[in-house]
């Protein structure tokens, strides 16, 4: 059996065309995506791309089974509403951003005429609203419930929020919007309950969000769009890292995806304190606990799009230092030229230095943080969010690697305390990880078996 695997980019359309009983990739192509027109234009041209590579006899048919993933389009954009900012506000955001969504903005405690105004503006595909662990606080959900009925726009809206008043919740707002019911993301006080929601917000995708990104034409005449492609991409990567019932996987990993627009980093693992130091009192866990699947976007650090903002959280400084350029003029002009492609030694390296500040800025940004804390006459170390260095595998994918000379230059982490300390580094040589996540829905053991084949490790 072949089966077709396309990711519907916001650039570049891919296609990956697989043999399932030899577990093998077949071919590969791209073309430019046409969004503005249809979709369909840009698959077509790969499509025939993929032919043409399977010359001189392509196979009558060419596949007997097609999958989809999509950012197409600026993504899955949503709105994440919760009780308190650093709790359930918190837990709604990540749980969203583990769904593959582009997460525009957090609203947290009650929500405003201001409030409103802003998500009128924003105009989400989806809102996410949680509140209160389950039998706790029950008036900041249903107030806000009932002030979402204001909304000039009826996007679907998620409950996510305290059991106890879900259906109430439900009720006030299927007035106005398509609403779809999940388990709260946060039944208890620090505990984060993602996937149910993830789920949710991929049915929701599934059944409204391709219509209104125009891909419907191509579920009906192709094959179906699953899930976001950042969703994919997890997927994957939870397969790499925790294998299947028969096969192994390679344990704790990051992942990290250096794009034009975003950098998103993975990371699969508890990533909880040292259990000698936790038995010995030496350090202690505060705050929402991550989940075992955790993914950031930075919307600020990206090679084209995100160009000019990755260079004003830089500094013109700190990048000579690393690589004497113009980098006031080689940002602005990747920002108005996202189709640039360097050709000479000297632009390839400003990418890859571009891109290594990528990496490095993003890993900061999604690792935990430590302090220390004197209590009881000693000092106790507080960690907050992540542990990573017992991470033992870095893994980067996007063309800016793929294509890289040196992608081990770009990957390299910088010492920090809760950074992996000691991590082998291997590049997604064929550009396959959100294929493969849409793989192994169907099929995870060969999924995985391609993905380890893929992995070039440096």
């Amino acid at each position: 059996m072949r089966i077709l695997l396309g990711d519907i980019g916001s650039t570049y359309s891919k296609l990956t065309l697989v043999d399932l009983e030899k577990q093998q990739v077949l071919a590969q192509s791209s073309a430019c995506t046409t969004i503005e027109s249809s979709v369909m234009v840009g698959v077509q041209l790969a499509l025939s791309q993929l032919q043409a590579r399977l010359l001189p006899q392509p196979p009558e048919p060419l596949y007997q089974q097609a999958l989809f993933c999509s950012s197409a389009a600026g993504g899955l954009k949503m709105v994440a509403i919760g009780l308190s900012k650093g709790l359930t506000a918190e837990a709604a955001k990540r749980s969203a951003l583990g769904a593959g969504a582009r997460m525009l903005k957090t609203f947290h405690y009650f929500l405003s005429d201001d409030d409103l105004a802003e998500i009128n503006r924003l105009k989400a595909d989806i809102i996410l609203l949680a509140g209160g662990t389950d039998y706790g606080n029950t008036d900041n959900i249903l107030s806000n419930a009932k002030k979402l009925l204001e909304l000039e726009s009826s996007p679907p809206v998620v409950v996510a929020g305290n059991v106890e008043v879900a259906e109430e919740v439900s009720r006030i707002l299927s007035v106005k919007f398509p609403v779809y019911l999940s388990e709260n993301v946060m039944p208890a006080v620090n505990e984060i309950n993602p996937d149910p929601v993830r789920r949710v917000i991929r049915q929701v995708f599934m059944s409204t969000i391709t219509k209104a990104k125009g891909l419907s034409e191509l579920s009906r005449k192709v094959g179906p769009v699953l899930m976001p492609t950042p969703d994919a991409v997890l997927e994957a990567a939870k397969l790499l890292s925790r294998g299947t019932e028969k096969t192994a996987g390679l344990g704790d990993l990051l992942l990290i995806d250096i794009g034009g627009a975003t950098t998103d980093v993975h990371s699969i693992g508890e990533g909880l304190p040292d259990p000698d130091l936790l038995r010995k009192n030496l350090i202690r866990f505060e705050g929402l606990r991550e989940p075992l699947a955790k993914r950031t976007v930075e919307g600020d650090l990206g090679l084209r799009y995100s160009a000019q903002s990755l260079y004003e959280s830089l500094s013109e400084e700190r990048l000579r230092a690393a690589l004497p350029y113009d980098y006031t003029e080689a940002c602005a002009f990747r920002a108005q030229h996202v189709d640039f492609i360097p050709d000479t030694a000297e632009e390839i390296a400003v990418d890859q230095k571009l891109a290594h500040f990528c990496a490095v800025k993003a890993l900061q940004r999604h690792v935990g943080s430590l302090r220390s804390e004197f209590r009881q006459k000693s000092n106790v170390t507080v960690q907050k969010g992540k542990d990573l260095s017992r991470f033992g595998l870095i893994l980067g994918t996007g063309g800016v690697l793929v294509h890289s000379p040196d992608p081990q230059k770009i990957l390299q982490v910088e010492a920090a305390p809760l950074l992996p300390q000691a991590p082998c580094y291997a590049v997604d040589k064929l550009y396959l990880i959100s294929a493969m996540g849409l793989l192994s829905t169907v099929d995870a053991e060969a999924a995985l078996k391609i993905l380890k084949d893929d992995l070039l490790f440096l």
